[in-house]
């Protein structure tokens, strides 16, 4: 019972939290205020002047003669994350504002047929080709999660953490679209909140190399990436788990991705294959696939969101690992970041090292950061 209590007292602080945000979100920053951010961000990040820059409904145009030598691609990028823009339109002549409602400037990882050019090329040009996936549990991102497992013999209350971020080091175009090269990096962490010292109870760290691909509404990312598990050592301490394993592997793997509806509906799939794993007997071949839903029906600020992601790993028998994400999304919430407020569910084979073969079934509500 106490247990129950304490997870209740935990949603409803959350909701109160999540509550208060949107209250202070649901106003949309006025256009004033867009323009002095907007102003101060072309003069700080690219030296560039904002003699023609106005703001009507959110919308902002700006004459490319102010930008000097800046990246077109690059400053609309960063105009398009500022809460409250809904459209940046950067040409010659541009003095009116487009309608209220009109759709935001494509930006990495958005194409639509007005902003097919907007992606910045060379060297660490910003954003990804192949946007992150929402409800995979192990897609590097910094995120903070509260679980509570459900009928677990072993743990109740955990807390989640995520630290990590993919790199974009190089893009280009080819052909009718645009290839990238880059990084992946992440540590995934778990904790004991119902031990007095909150123990670590595993740590993932992963480190990727990635090459990226888009076209149009098709994007495709590809991976060689390592993976190794470590237990907290005052989980060990306390006698808790036997037969301990280092669980450690290299692994390639491929992905697609396409988007219908201008970026409300999302889906993919994918696999791949492990190789110098330990221990040598890990069975190699796991499969992926999902969708994600982000609403057409939005204030200036966020916008609904729901994501589903299943895996299957031959390990397991390839039995089905579920993941369900639902909340918010503050898009431009820090600058170019967006943030998603989202309740979720898991049911599977455990993602945190050397329990992977152990069923967990739990509830959670976290805070994630994307890029």
């Amino acid at each position: 019972m106490k247990e129950v209590l304490r997870v209740v007292h935990c949603i409803v602080a959350v909701a109160v939290l999540l509550g208060a945000s949107l209250a202070s979100a649901a106003e949309a920053p006025s256009d004033a205020y867009i323009a002095g951010y907007a102003a101060a961000l072309l003069e700080r990040e690219f030296q560039a002047s904002s003699t023609s820059l106005k703001v009507e409904r959110g919308v902002i145009t700006l004459s490319p003669s102010d930008l000097r030598q800046a990246d077109v691609g690059r400053v609309k990028q960063a105009l398009a994350g500022i809460r409250g823009v809904v459209a940046v339109d950067i040409r010659e002549g541009t003095s009116a504002a487009r309608p209220a409602g009109a759709a935001r400037e494509a930006e990495p990882g958005r194409t639509d047929a007005a902003g097919k050019d907007a992606f910045a090329t060379g060297l660490l040009p910003g954003g990804h080709l192949f946007k992150p996936l929402i409800a995979d549990p192990r897609w590097p991102h910094f995120g903070a999660t509260y679980q509570y497992y459900l009928d677990d013999k072993q743990l109740g209350s955990v807390a989640s953490v995520s630290f990590g971020e993919t790199f974009t080091l190089y893009r280009d175009k080819l052909g009718g679209g645009w290839w990238e090269a880059g990084v992946q990096a992440g540590v995934f962490a778990l904790f004991d909140l119902d031990a007095p010292s909150m123990d670590l109870i595993n740590a993932d760290y992963m480190g990727a190399l990635f090459l990226g691909y888009r076209y149009d509404r098709f994007s495709a990312i590809g991976r060689l990436f390592h993976q190794s598990s470590h237990l907290g050592d005052e989980f060990i301490l306390r006698n808790r788990t036997q037969n301990r394993i280092n669980l450690s592997y290299e692994a390639v793997d491929l992905r697609l991705s396409y988007e219908f509806f201008r970026d409300v509906l999302r889906v993919y799939g994918g696999g791949g294959y492990l190789f110098d794993q330990d221990p040598e007997d890990l069975k190699p071949g796991f499969v992926q696939w999902g969708f994600e839903f982000r609403s057409p029906w939005r204030t200036a600020a966020f916008r609904p969101i729901a994501a589903v992601d299943v895996q299957n790993r031959e390990e397991n028998n390839w039995h089905t690992d579920f993941s369900l994400r639902a909340g918010i999304e503050f898009e431009g919430w820090l600058a170019s970041r967006s943030l998603q407020i989202m309740l979720e569910y898991f049911r599977g084979h455990s993602p945190n090292g050397q329990f992977y073969r152990d069923k967990i079934d739990y509830i959670g509500i976290g805070a994630h950061f994307n890029f």
